[in-house]
């Protein structure tokens, strides 16, 4: 009984930030659209920042579906990663209305919501995975120096392409699918290059970058 009300819970929140947005989402009116009691809701879900990492897995489920029949296709590293990206963007549209508000709890210090915090590591975790099947499976193979710190690296491109996406007002988010089209084509050539001597030196610095600010 008790999964059965968590589940619940967590499916009546999900339909109401599609429906009604985060702000205007509380604990409470959560609790009395699923017909229990408030402190029922809080037994279950710490706050609604939490909930909002139910949120997070759905979206990264059904990315998780999409990108991996674009995976199974094949090819190279940017044919991947524009599947990729793109299938994330689709995953989010329901939320499209109340991006913002989203992006602003997600940002806020402290926050469960934050894509880099201790609650979400479960979600970042599920979509790193995906960026590290994009690149072991890329055609040609991406250069062995970057194959380690790439999935990370994209998916932190993915969380720059979804602000941009947030604030995008063009008829069906145009411009964000328009910036995929052309980042994911210029993000491999640049790891092809990579491969050069001439920019060697230029790699091993961001990746030393990368690796400091994760210590």
């Amino acid at each position: 009984m008790s999964d059965d009300t968590k589940a619940l819970v967590r499916s009546t929140a999900l339909r109401l930030f599609r429906e009604r947005g985060y702000a205007a989402t509380t604990m409470r009116a959560i609790a009395q659209e699923a017909g229990v009691a408030t402190g029922n809701a809080y037994y279950h879900f710490a706050s609604k920042d939490h909930l909002v990492q139910e949120l997070y897995l759905d979206v990264n489920r059904e990315q998780t579906v999409a990108a991996r029949a674009v995976l199974a296709r094949g090819g190279d590293l940017a044919t991947r990663l524009r599947g990729v990206l793109l299938a994330g963007v689709d995953a989010f549209e329901g939320y499209h209305a109340f991006g913002g508000e989203f992006i602003t709890v997600a940002i806020r210090p402290g926050s469960a919501a934050s894509p880099f915090s201790a609650e979400s590591s479960e979600s970042r975790q599920m979509s790193q995975a995906i960026f590290r099947e994009l690149v072991d499976g890329a055609t040609p193979a991406v250069p062995s120096v970057l194959r380690d710190e790439l999935p990370e690296l994209l998916w932190l491109a993915q969380l720059g392409v979804t602000l941009f996406w947030v604030y995008d007002s063009s008829p069906g988010q145009r411009r964000t699918r328009t910036l995929i089209e052309g980042i994911a084509p210029l993000i491999g050539r640049l790891v092809r290059l990579s491969r050069l001597p001439v920019l060697r030196g230029a790699a091993d610095d961001v990746l030393a970058l990368v690796r400091a600010v994760r210590a």
